[in-house]
């Protein structure tokens, strides 16, 4: 009997939410522990502000696209279901974002997005976080300073984050604004794609990207970055909900941390957030499990925390956050899965 792809990816999927959770298994025995000794109220508004951050992260993306008329008006529940998708992708699939990409581009194009818009849109997502991100760290960067009891390691963290985060919407906006330029990269993107693919299917994959595809993606790109720019008026909202989103997230650690009895800087905690995120780019483990928490507390006991206080609280707000995106993630990943067919998964 022939197995269809969809049955094998859905099986592979499963997988891969049961190692996830395996290999989480001692922060889920410890989170556990610690119900005993929270404050239950609390945490319900925990996973209040989680439900919140993928509808504010969803909205970066969505209000975008309606501004620019590349999608009708879809329902909260929609919009919020394809926010989890997402995030659900990117913890089963760690790729430095790059699943999440491909998969939010096939699936927008379900409900009539092009390509192109799709990869603008989740452009201006990034940028949009980025730059609410920027400006939340030097507020924080000023707070941080102004107290006198934060050990200046924290200052010093606080500046490379801006620095570097500018840097990376700098580079963007340079390769981007320039045809010739976004061209040499889309060509330098091709051969290399290509030539790991040939690597990895020992020389049976000769192309998975087309040069003609390519071309014409980038071109888009390019001529969607013009018309952006003549109208930069259009990236307020995502802004706007960009820093909705990092306040949910910051709140979800901020409430946690109240939930254990123990009140926190804000601005340790974005500062500890920001760069456990950003390291989670280059982390191959799935959500990047381990070294997320280790950063975020090495942080925020830099900054002054008790080591134990600071591990329960990272430790359980994570947990909530992986059930969540693990929990309600797959059951609409699946859904979607079921009704569109194989191609939902082409990574």
């Amino acid at each position: 009997m022939k197995v269809s792809f969809k049955t094998i990816l859905s099986v592979v999927t499963l997988v891969m939410v049961v190692l996830i959770l395996f290999f989480s298994r001692h922060q889920l025995e410890h989170a556990w522990h610690l119900l005993s000794q929270v404050n239950l109220w609390m945490l319900g508004a925990v996973a209040l502000c989680t439900v919140l951050s993928y509808l504010f992260s969803g909205e970066m993306m969505f209000s975008y696209l309606r501004q620019k008329h590349a999608i009708k008006e879809v329902s909260l529940l929609t919009l919020m279901r394809v926010s989890l998708e997402l995030n659900f992708v990117n913890h089963i699939l760690p790729s430095g974002g790059v699943s999440g990409v491909s998969y939010a581009n096939w699936r927008l194009g379900k409900l009539g997005v092009t390509t192109a818009k799709s990869m603008m849109s989740q452009a201006v997502r990034y940028a949009a976080g980025f730059a609410a991100t920027i400006v939340l760290l030097m507020i924080s960067l000023v707070v941080v300073t102004i107290d006198g009891n934060v050990n200046r390691w924290i200052i010093l963290m606080s500046a490379l984050l801006v620095i570097g985060m500018s840097g990376a919407v700098s580079l963007f906006v340079y390769v981007v604004k320039s045809r010739s330029r976004i061209h040499r990269f889309g060509d330098w993107l091709q051969r290399t794609t290509n030539r790991l693919a040939r690597v990895a299917t020992r020389g049976r994959k000769r192309k998975i990207i087309k040069a003609d595809n390519i071309v014409k993606l980038f071109d888009d790109l390019h001529r969607d970055y013009i018309e952006l720019n003549r109208d930069k008026s259009v990236l307020a909202q995502p802004f706007i909900w960009a820093l909705l989103f990092i306040a949910s997230d910051i709140a979800i650690f901020f409430l946690t941390f109240l939930a254990l009895g123990a009140v926190v800087n804000p601005a340790a905690i974005l500062i500890a957030y920001s760069l456990a995120s950003l390291a989670g780019f280059a982390i191959v483990t799935p959500g990047g499990a381990g070294a997320y928490e280790a950063l975020m507390v090495m942080v925020l006991v830099t900054a002054g925390m008790q080591q134990g206080e600071a591990i329960a609280g990272v430790v359980l707000a994570r947990v909530i956050i992986l059930l969540i995106t693990i929990g309600i993630g797959y059951i609409f990943y699946q859904l979607t899965l079921n009704k569109y067919g194989k191609r939902a998964a082409d990574l």
